[in-house]
């Protein structure tokens, strides 16, 4: 179809049964129309109404339990959310991808050029530009097209949003010209591959892995190349909370090296054992050998390697209760998590600045507010951003005004747990 008969379609109420397959609810479909049809909309007056298009969806994810484990081939609890970066996508006759995302500059790829460019790490034409040399490099089709996106994934949010965008590529150029062939999970690791390659920054494969494959799901890491994907069976509506993921505000673009920092400390134990990574060591044998690593590594190198053995168990724990039915003991492990992921992986300010410490107040605030009553914890990357908490329902709308008098008015999300990762919506 054309841009304008969808747009005439969702106008007319004719998507909304594909459209209630990602959102789930009646009133989010009604929010969304107006999403889609303003993308159809610059899709024209960018590219023109003269082409057929498809429209994909890929979603930000939270990181339910499992904090910083996955780049040491760890175990995670996670799951996709309704927010999520969409794109209207066209075959073209020339040999150049162009992606304009909306309120920023079009991203310009020749195919004929798709190696890594050290000037372009930190911009989004690297992630384009790698995706698409992957997809290229492990034997699928490519070829030029043109695309429109747009998020609503929040950039330093902790829901990665760079992850959505690199999935939504990748998922947009399996059905333009693959038929959608592209497992999710490969489509996962050709965009943590971009990000790492081409855009520069040494991510693990939680955030791709989250949001290309969709809904609740533990993932463990031992292999990357084939890593363990299991469905959560557990009906969060039905448990009397809701998941809030606080924006305390600052931006994640600074840290980079601070998150490089986490795998690297982990790594150096890992390599002091002969290993390359925390994941080929037992816990036990790590433990005996404390005393003899102890001035071989630094002392906060230790702490991580701690923090990662005991978080993979506590992920194994949150499943199992989950899968159970007991919330009770699920928000225990949380809030472990979280005070793990403070005192001894210590990802909830930067060391570079101190006395910034906006996740560290709203973790404060958090706890005085529930009183034992819910679950708070860091939430992704850490030291700037967003924490994450579960929140009764009774006492939702007084924890959202809190949260929002003090970090600003729409800060505090009350989100949904999607039940599909990166998809062609129509």
């Amino acid at each position: 179809m054309k841009p304008q008969e969808y747009i005439e379609a969702i106008a007319a109420g004719k998507t909304d049964e594909k459209l209630k397959a990602v959102y789930v609810f009646d009133s989010a479909v009604e929010s969304q129309k107006t999403r889609y049809i303003n993308t159809l909309k610059e899709f024209i007056n960018i590219f023109g109404n003269d082409r057929d298009v498809i429209i994909t969806s890929a979603p930000g994810r939270t990181e339910v339990c499992g904090n910083h484990t996955d780049h040491n081939n760890g175990k995670v609890l996670a799951a996709s959310v309704n927010l999520d970066a969409i794109a209207v996508c066209a075959v073209s006759d020339c040999n150049t991808v162009r992606v304009q995302s909306i309120g920023h500059a079009m991203n310009v790829v020749d195919l004929g050029r798709l190696l890594p460019d050290e000037t372009e790490f930190g911009h989004s034409t690297a992630m384009v530009r790698g995706v698409i040399a992957k997809i290229k490099d492990i034997g699928y089709k490519i070829g030029g097209f043109d695309a429109v996106t747009t998020s609503d994934v929040m950039g330093g949010s902790g829901l990665s949003s760079s992850a959505a965008f690199e999935v939504l590529l990748g998922t947009s150029i399996s059905y333009l010209f693959n038929d959608g062939a592209i497992n999710p999970v490969d489509i996962a690791k050709i965009a943590q591959y971009s990000e790492n390659v081409f855009f520069g920054k040494p991510s693990g494969l939680l955030d791709q892995m989250a949001s290309s494959v969709g809904t609740f799901v533990t993932i463990d890491f031992k292999s990357t190349e084939n890593p363990v994907i299991k469905k959560v069976d557990f009906d969060f509506s039905s448990s009397g909370y809701s998941l809030c993921i606080v924006d305390t505000g600052g931006s994640h673009s600074d840290l980079t090296d601070d998150y490089a920092a986490v795998r690297g400390d982990m790594e150096s134990v890992a390599r002091a054992m002969g290993k390359s990574v925390l994941r080929e060591i037992a816990f036990a044998d790590f433990k005996k050998a404390v005393p003899k690593l102890f001035g071989k590594v630094s002392e906060r190198a230790l702490l991580r390697a701690y923090h990662f053995y005991n978080e993979n168990i506590r992920v194994e724990k949150a499943v199992n209760a989950l899968e159970n039915g007991d919330f009770e003991a699920f928000k225990e492990i949380i809030v472990e998590s979280g005070r793990s992921s403070y005192m001894y992986n210590q990802n909830v300010y930067s060391p570079s600045s101190p006395t910034e410490q906006r996740l560290s107040l709203a973790l404060c605030v958090t706890e005085d507010i529930l009183k034992g009553k819910g679950a708070y914890r860091v939430h992704g990357g850490g030291f700037a951003g967003t924490i994450q908490a579960f929140v009764p329902n009774e006492m939702l709308e007084d924890y959202r005004t809190a949260m929002e008098n003090i970090f600003g008015i729409g800060n505090c999300h009350v989100l949904i747990v999607r039940p599909v990762g990166g998809t062609k919506v129509m």
